[in-house]
């Protein structure tokens, strides 16, 4: 049975927007579709062990990644290691660059009682983990040229021999996501079909 594992981004959770709607829209329209979205940490090493033993457990069914932000990150890290169709919304490039912004200060998930706190030593551990796109078939970016948090260019030129959209307008959340769903199903089915 396929999965879908849905990797939400930086201090977000399993009850984001997208998340939610990914998980919502696949329980009507594809309910054969096992949807996992699990709460990641910001910590890089420990969400690589996270999302490796999850993989680990999925495989060898097909395995179908989605990624939001810092999770179009590590979806492109599974993605790479793993040889797995992803779709990328908005996603975070080199990471490392803006990280230290948020080094030892407190830090709270968006939508649980969870508090973080970065140092110096996880910049490292994210670098290790910024891998680059070597199956540029695999992948689908989604870019909107509105994300007031992300510069989107960053993501057009690592992701250029890669299927992409680019909305004009829209923002970080990147609005109207819904109406990708059925195609996003088309382009993990031709790329199971392609494999």
């Amino acid at each position: 049975m396929a999965a879908l594992l849905y990797v939400h981004g930086f201090l977000s959770s399993p009850l984001s927007f997208k998340a939610q709607q990914t998980a919502h829209w696949l329980a009507v329209n594809h309910p054969e579709v096992k949807f996992f979205c699990p709460q990641l940490t910001p910590y890089p090493a420990q969400t690589q062990q996270q999302l490796d033993e999850l993989i680990a457990c999925l495989l060898p069914e097909p395995v179908y990644l989605m990624g939001s932000s810092l999770g179009g990150f590590w979806a492109t890290w599974l993605a790479e290691k793993y040889n797995l169709p992803a779709v990328l919304i908005n996603p975070a490039v080199r990471p490392q660059n803006f990280m230290p912004a948020y080094l030892e200060v407190d830090l709270k998930s968006y939508h649980t009682d969870d508090s973080y706190r970065l140092n110096a030593g996880h910049i490292d551990e994210i670098i290790a983990a910024d891998v680059p796109v070597a199956h540029p078939e695999n992948y689908w970016l989604l870019v909107q040229t509105g994300d007031e948090t992300l510069d989107y260019r960053h993501a057009v030129q690592k992701y250029h021999a890669c299927k992409q959209t680019i909305e004009e307008g829209g923002d970080h959340a990147f609005q109207g996501f819904e109406r990708y769903l059925p195609d996003c199903m088309t382009f993990f089915n031709h790329s199971v079909n392609r494999t």
